[in-house]
């Protein structure tokens, strides 16, 4: 490598480990420079991914004398990571990074801890292990204590303990040294570590791969494309957070949406509308552990509301005040500040995650594998969920955009309330509620009706679309999700027609902008990459499926080396740009992977 490693400019070729309680990202050169305790939305004590050009604090980073390369891939089917760094004399190393995630005594072992294991492979390498966790945000390094085979870092009020067989006193004076054995690191909770370490971390690391390669067995994936697919379930399990079942948009905050934008949001929250996609692109693969633990975060939430306004996101705990501030001692991505704590948006209006409650929710009624199937008490919990779909079908909110300075009657979010009160007929049908049915068509009815007269543009010749909203004439590409809620057929003639309005406005070559107006920041820069997935969905319902899987593949070469997306794209550059890895993204990959694929009917 022509400069060191800590010289080098923060990237998103970033490879997420984790165990549904803490998750980590490696970046592309075998560094953690992103992970939080104790757990997805807490204090980054690795935060050099943000912390501008101060790439040697907050981080935990393995470190060749002579280092000239370093590459990575994954254990198949699992989010252990093996790094081969590589010295210009031929010595190298492999390190395996995983955080353990299996059962034991009956119940997740999921500890908040990092595993890193370090071999030697070849020649005689030399090795600078660089570990320093921060605390605060960033404020500052966190002070250390230390014994004869371990180390202590006082990130707040508990500690974390490296545990290892690795020489104490090079790790703390930040010494290379000849590496001659393997090195075990266990970077976890402050309590003495039990067992031989060596033994402890190899079984702990055969465990891990045994659950991942087991959960991965059960889906069901399509012929093509199946590598992307199955790093795209398990980055979307990775997001969630097992103790409640909450889902996150993403692993990180503030990465900008585009170069010095200061579009920079924490995304390290639960939307109800993320979720839902993320939810609905699991069950196609079979992922109903996935669906059953958010399920059960959703009742609490409903509880919570009491039949009142449910806001569009919240902790994964289900708190709902995210109090939005910065971390004054990050400096940011690439220096691009501010770094965001919190986020606004938990004050919004956004009238659509009533029927994102409702959908996922239908299935706990229906579905005869699930270990527990919904009673009547948890119908009229939703149907409570209904009433407000109803009362705010028309009203103005924020919309799934969060404009921060504007409030309209959003079309999406109308077709959202729409579909809660469609999805509750449907529902009520199969459990016997004849009564009930009715009255839930009656409202569907009577929002479509509203929808089709208040979202309808009239444009002449060119046949006209549906605005993005009742009071405007705006294009947005979340209309095309008209199709995909049922609201409108493939060959309905005004979804035609609105898709060909979207496409001579929004689409960019091989990316699709969500809107092309200004809003609070200005013009949009970047491409948001659902929105493209969007777009090859509807090629694909179009008939135009050479295309779609063309424009597919185009996006899959946008991916990391790790197979994952981020939130935007730069379509003049094709630099990834936003928050990482994004669920969103990660759920276009999966569904038109399986839209697009062979049938395993043709094979077999």
């Amino acid at each position: 490598m022509a400069e060191s490693v800590s010289e080098r400019q923060a990237n998103l070729e970033l490879w997420p480990i984790g165990n549904c309680q803490v998750s980590g990202l490696i970046d592309d050169a075998g560094g953690l420079v992103w992970g939080c305790v104790p757990r997805v939305d807490g204090d980054p004590v690795f935060c050099s991914l943000l912390n501008g050009a101060q790439q040697q604090a907050g981080v935990w980073r393995f470190e060749l004398e002579g280092q000239v390369s370093a590459t990575q891939r994954y254990e198949r089917n699992t989010p252990i990571l093996i790094t081969r760094l590589e010295a210009e004399d031929g010595s190298a190393v492999e390190i395996s990074d995983f955080c353990p995630r299996f059962e034991r005594s009956g119940r997740m072992y999921r500890p908040v801890a990092f595993i890193r294991i370090v071999r030697p492979v070849a020649g005689t390498p030399r090795l600078k292990v660089t570990l320093r966790p921060m605390k605060n945000y960033g404020a500052q390094l966190a002070d250390t204590t230390n014994g004869t085979n371990h180390i202590r870092y006082l990130i707040g009020p508990q500690a974390m303990r490296l545990s290892t067989d690795a020489p104490i006193g090079y790790l703390l004076e930040n010494r290379s040294f000849r590496v001659e054995a393997d090195m075990h690191f266990f970077l976890g909770p402050d309590e003495p570590f039990v067992g031989n370490v060596r033994s402890e971390l190899r079984r702990m690391e055969a465990q891990t791969a045994k659950y991942w390669t087991h959960w991965v067995r059960g889906l069901h994936i399509p012929f093509e494309w199946q590598e992307e697919v199955i790093r795209c379930a398990i980055t979307l399990k990775l997001c969630q957070h097992e103790e409640t079942g909450a889902i996150v948009a993403a692993l990180t905050t503030s990465i900008p949406e585009a170069p010095n934008s200061e579009r920079n949001w924490d995304y390290r929250y639960c939307w109800i509308r993320d979720s839902y996609y993320t939810v609905q692109a699991l069950n196609r693969l079979g992922a109903l552990d996935v669906l059953e633990k958010y399920l059960a975060y959703l009742r609490n939430i409903i509880d919570a509301a009491q039949g009142g306004q449910i806001q569009p996101l919240y902790s994964v705990m289900g708190e709902g005040e995210l109090n939005e501030t910065t971390a004054a001692h990050l400096a940011g991505y690439r220096g691009m500040g501010p770094v965001r704590v919190g986020n606004a948006a938990y004050k919004q209006v956004q009238h659509d995650c009533y029927g994102q409650i409702v959908l996922p929710t239908v299935q706990s009624f229906l579905d005869s594998r699930l270990l527990r199937v919904a009673d009547d008490h948890d119908f009229e919990g939703l149907e409570q969920v209904g009433e407000m779909a109803w009362k705010m079908h028309d009203q103005p909110d924020a919309g799934l955009w969060e404009f921060r300075t504007r409030q309209e009657v959003h079309t999406y979010s109308a077709v959202m309330c729409w579909a809660a009160c469609d999805r509750l007929a449907t529902t009520a049908h199969y459990l016997g509620k004849e009564d009930r049915e009715e009255f839930w068509r009656e409202r569907a009815t009577a929002i479509a009706g509203k929808i089709e007269k208040e979202a309808w543009v009239e444009n002449g010749e060119e046949g006209g679309h549906y605005g993005a909203s009742f009071e405007s004439d705006y294009l947005d590409a979340s209309l095309l999700q008209m199709v995909e809620l049922r609201f409108l057929s493939p060959d309905n003639p005004r979804f035609k027609s609105t898709f060909a309005a979207i496409e001579k406005v929004l689409r960019r070559g091989e990316h699709m902008l969500r809107y092309a107006s200004e809003d609070d920041f200005g013009l949009p820069e970047t491409a948001f990459n659902v929105c493209t997935f969007w777009l090859i969905e509807a090629l694909h319902l179009a008939g135009r499926d050479e295309e779609a899987c063309e424009l597919f593949r185009t996006m899959l070469s946008h991916s990391t080396k790790s197979g994952l997306l981020s939130e935007d794209l730069d379509f003049e550059t094709g630099e990834l740009w936003g928050n990482f890895p994004q669920t969103y993204s990660l759920v276009g990959v999966i569904n038109c992977a399986g839209l697009l694929s062979k049938p395993w009917s043709e094979i077999r």
